[in-house]
């Protein structure tokens, strides 16, 4: 499937073609025109919409908020928005690019659609946007959302090789808990926390993380594990006449003549898109040159996911234990308020011993003064 977006610009691909080529992005200049207006469209969001926006909306609220706080709503904004957009890019894109459903584990690792690609392109433009804003305020952020951004700005951007621009789609679902994660924080700064809006939500987005970031994204990292090991077994030179699919086959006699066609189409789209889809199976490997997985390479790649998947987990853990404070009282709350009804006991009974000794003392004095004048009394007669 042919990327659905306009073609990029000439000026742009030909200002990043020196990149692509730096870089061994071959497919970079294809879809940096998507890389730039993704970026640019959330910078918009950020800087532009989201503060007269949340004002309007929230009067009594955003206006209100402390630096840091409105940063950090401002980029929930954006992560609302993006993450609704891209999941409703990536699934269409999975149900509808058929050559993308045919690959063998050597099209998913070498192979290349318009379609995943214009998926890479709109990611890597987020994600460089959040890698900028991040670095920008990490104190903020902290740490492991750099490190998070770091990864996930690397992951997407091999993609453009391409290199297993297959899953591009596949892993952008983890974006499908996002929207449920900021409708969570947003209660928050909204006065509704603890309530039943906050709750139903927080049920909602703990079923997606945990499915759709831990389950479905441990499962495909499984996948790629697979499918990366393999192509480290392949020998170094290329196998044009290996099937590319797994219902059809380049014939063996047609390898040199592939070969050619694909270091002719890797020169030419370069600066001008395809008008009509050729055979899948040249289409999809046209830029797969040699089809050599270098060490380096799926040891960055596989290193980066699985510092995505540890935080996944880690932030499992953490909104678990989030969500649990908005429900329950924590334990040195009820500690203190069991503490405060014994205090309160104790000084209800030192006042009633107190009130007790005062009446006592009030009765000694009447019967004292009694005896005194009795004695007087005496004393006279």
């Amino acid at each position: 499937m042919l990327d659905p977006f306009f073609a990029p610009p000439t000026v742009i691909t030909t200002l990043t073609k020196p990149i692509g080529d730096a870089l061994a992005l071959p497919t970079l200049p294809l879809h940096a025109h998507e890389v730039l207006i993704a970026f640019s469209f959330y910078h918009f969001i950020n800087t532009r919409i989201s503060p007269p926006i949340s004002s309007y909306l929230f009067p009594q609220i955003y206006p209100h908020l402390p630096h840091r706080t409105k940063i950090n709503w401002d980029v929930h904004v954006v992560s609302l928005v993006q993450s609704c957009l891209i999941n409703i890019l990536a699934l269409w894109v999975m149900w509808q690019d058929e050559e993308r459903t045919e690959m063998n584990w050597r099209g998913r690792v070498w192979g290349y659609t318009g379609a995943s690609g214009m998926i890479q392109g709109f990611a890597a433009g987020y994600f460089l946007w959040d890698l900028v804003v991040t670095a920008q305020n990490v104190g903020i952020f902290g740490w492991g959302m750099l490190a998070h951004a770091i990864s996930a700005v690397i992951v997407f951007s091999f993609g453009f090789r391409p290199f297993v621009n297959f899953y591009g789609p596949t892993f952008i679902l983890y974006e499908l808990s996002s929207p449920f994660l900021n409708f969570h924080w947003f209660f928050d700064k909204l006065n509704m926390t603890g309530s039943r809006a906050q709750l139903y939500n927080g049920l909602i987005l703990l079923a997606t993380f945990f499915s759709c970031r831990l389950v479905w994204g441990t499962y495909q990292s499984v996948r790629v594990y697979q499918d990366v090991w393999a192509a480290l077994q392949m020998p170094g030179a290329a196998a044009m006449n290996a099937s590319v699919s797994n219902n059809s086959t380049i014939p063996a006699g047609a390898a040199g003549a592939t070969a050619a066609a694909t270091a002719a189409a890797t020169t030419t789209t370069i600066t001008s898109t395809m008008k009509q889809s050729l055979d899948p199976n040249l289409e999809i490997m046209r830029f797969a040159g040699e089809q050599v997985v270098p060490v380096w390479l799926a040891m960055i790649y596989l290193g980066s996911n699985i510092v995505l998947n540890t935080l996944n987990f880690y932030w499992f853990g953490k909104m678990i234990e989030t969500v649990k404070k908005r429900f329950q009282p924590p334990k040195e709350a009820e500690e203190k308020k069991g503490k405060k009804a014994e205090q309160n006991t104790a000084v209800d009974g030192h006042a009633e011993i107190t009130s007790l000794q005062h009446k006592a003392g009030g009765i000694g004095d009447v019967k004292g003064a009694s005896s005194s004048r009795e004695q007087e009394s005496a004393r006279r007669r």
